[in-house]
């Protein structure tokens, strides 16, 4: 049976981790291309040399890490900046998704990547479903100033980044609404996964 690659994406702090631990917890197995990101800039990586030859060494801590909250105050705030940091970083991330289908077991019949910005790279047809997670703009706001200590502003700015999320809702084969309890997410997904397996 051919493999069923599988796109998940929402907006920032619509519950896309929780939403990728229970697909795992219901056997389909996860990449998480935000975790792909922070590898594609770890120390002594091409990407971290790029990201310094473009933004400056003020984007680097001490210990030769990059300093994210700076980077992202840059980023966040110049929407060419934030094209140049995309362009360094997402060929490598889609790369090594690309590698990771490729070298799961022939057993798996059913994969899914977490993709934040799936949409807004236009990478949404190199995947055979796409899976949106959804809450209400409010609901993003309010959990980026409780989960990352963000000012309204900031939160603002991160959501302005992205597109609507309802835009992205119309564009998807699944949606999971976060705005419940974990045990309704946990429940969506399971319903989700059930038919992404037939």
């Amino acid at each position: 049976m051919p493999l069923l690659r599988v796109a998940l994406t929402g907006g920032i702090a619509t519950g896309k981790s929780y939403s990728l631990k229970c697909f795992e917890a219901e056997g389909i197995p996860g990449i998480d291309a935000d975790r792909l990101a922070r590898e594609a800039v770890a120390p002594g990586t091409a990407g971290l040399a790029a990201v310094v030859r473009r933004f400056g060494a003020s984007v680097l801590s001490a210990d030769g890490t990059l300093q994210r909250p700076a980077l992202a105050a840059i980023v966040f705030s110049d929407r060419s900046a934030r094209a140049d940091l995309e362009a360094i970083i997402h060929p490598e991330v889609y790369r090594r998704i690309r590698d990771w289908f490729v070298n799961l077991p022939h057993t798996v019949t059913v994969a899914i990547a977490d993709i934040p910005l799936l949409f807004e790279t236009g990478h949404e047809h190199d995947f055979d479903r796409v899976v949106v997670v959804a809450c209400t703009p409010d609901e993003q706001v309010r959990r980026l100033v409780r989960r990352d200590g963000l000012s309204l502003e900031a939160a603002h700015a991160r959501l302005a980044a992205q597109w609507p999320i309802e835009e992205k809702v119309a564009r998807a084969d699944y949606v999971i609404r976060t705005d419940g309890t974990l045990e309704e997410t946990a429940a969506q997904v399971a319903r989700v996964a059930e038919s992404l397996e037939r």
